[in-house]
């Protein structure tokens, strides 16, 4: 890029030129954070943080790569893991010490999961699928032929993939004479266990599902721990389409979630949640968003596919496409039951007197308020 086409901080009468040294690349990508919009104010903490960024973990057959407290340090009530398993590649038997909350981008994905109950669930999941596996029970993840990417949600940012409780190192680090009494068989049938973590390693693609749960019992959880979104339409709106997944329609969940697509030009309107925090991770597409809190507190940023993006609990927002193409994007809810306050609904439900009152609206203004629930607009 020519410095004679590089944007610079300029916002009418305010700013200067940056003669550099900078990256002109970066400055393109967040325009908003260069030339803050002039309704921006005060300090508001850093809300992005992109997974190419991140640390990325190679392992035999795979990679996974996170966005945690120490990445995004804002973003305390969850965590979020990017993964990648080749045909066959097994995320190795583990358990969390939180609940589990994924995605499927690409690709086929077998999850198998037995919990305090000895109820057994093996199920097979395609792009739009998703799962909930609860803090303390344990499951193993793998590709299915073609492989599989997907994205991982845990309720705490401290969270890190790099220390989940695994079977490999649960043997390693228990003693040979115990492992052989608590089996009921000899210690030499124990020589070969791994001194060390798989963690992500290559098998070959499994049986076929039904095969595989003939081998096991059946007796299935009560709540199951996947529903195949990918199955049910999204609600459209005017300038989009916003698909929710909590309790009401997957019961076994402790996060919620949006899946949306707004169309370029469109816009998520004006809206805070109650008691949620808001984790956002951006498929495809190009995104400005504003985020205000009290004392005259606002910042705006941009962000583009693989970006991570928080928004805490009760903070004013929107989100906008800014770009050419369809804008899709994830947003996880630390809570089970997906809640906002529409700023157009709240005032188009308020005595008219008191909003003119308080914001000198005129009647054309007044007129265009809705009642009605209207999350994605032109």
């Amino acid at each position: 890029m020519s410095d004679s086409h590089l944007r610079q901080p300029i916002r009418g009468a305010k700013g200067a030129t940056d003669p550099g040294p900078r990256n002109a690349l970066l400055d393109s990508q967040n325009p908003d954070i260069l030339t803050p919009p002039e309704t921006d104010n005060g300090s508001l903490p850093n809300l992005k943080f992109s997974f190419g960024m991140a640390h990325n973990r190679l392992e035999d057959g795979g990679w996974a790569r996170e966005v945690t407290v120490r990445e995004l340090p804002i973003a305390r009530s969850m965590a979020g893991v990017n993964m990648r398993l080749d045909s066959g590649v097994v995320r190795e038997l583990h358990w969390h010490k939180e609940a589990e909350w994924a995605y499927i981008l690409q690709g086929n994905v077998r999850l198998t999961v037995v919990d305090e109950d000895r109820n057994v669930a093996v199920d097979d999941l395609k792009p739009g699928d998703v799962w909930l596996v609860p803090a303390g029970i344990p499951h193993s993840i793998q590709g299915l032929d073609g492989g599989c990417e997907f994205l991982l949600v845990f309720d705490d940012g401290n969270f890190s993939e790099n220390e989940t409780l695994l079977i490999t190192e649960f043997m390693a680090h228990t003693p040979p004479n115990i492992l052989a009494k608590n089996f009921g068989i000899g210690v030499e049938h124990f020589a070969n266990i791994p001194k060390s973590e798989k963690y992500i390693f290559r098998l070959p693609v499994p049986a076929s599902l039904e095969t595989v749960r003939k081998q096991l019992p059946d007796s299935p959880p009560k709540l199951p721990y996947v529903w195949h979104a990918s199955e049910h339409p999204a609600t459209p709106y005017r300038g989009g389409s916003v698909k929710m997944i909590d309790v009401t329609n997957f019961p076994e969940t402790t996060l919620s979630a949006l899946i949306m697509e707004i169309e370029p030009g469109a816009l998520r309107e004006l809206h805070w949640h109650p008691d949620a925090d808001e984790w956002q991770y951006y498929l495809e597409g190009q995104a400005r968003m504003t985020v205000f809190d009290a004392t005259s507190k606002a910042r705006t940023f941009n962000y583009t596919s693989g970006d991570v993006g928080f928004v805490p609990r009760t903070m004013g927002h929107y989100i906008e496409n800014i770009g050419p193409t369809t804008l899709r994007l994830i947003n996880v809810f630390n809570k089970p039951r997906y809640k906002d306050i529409s700023l157009n609904n709240w005032m188009a439900l308020t005595p008219p007197d008191l909003v003119k009152g308080h914001l000198n609206l005129d009647d054309t203004a007044m007129k265009a308020l809705k009642r009605e629930r209207c999350a994605v607009v032109r």
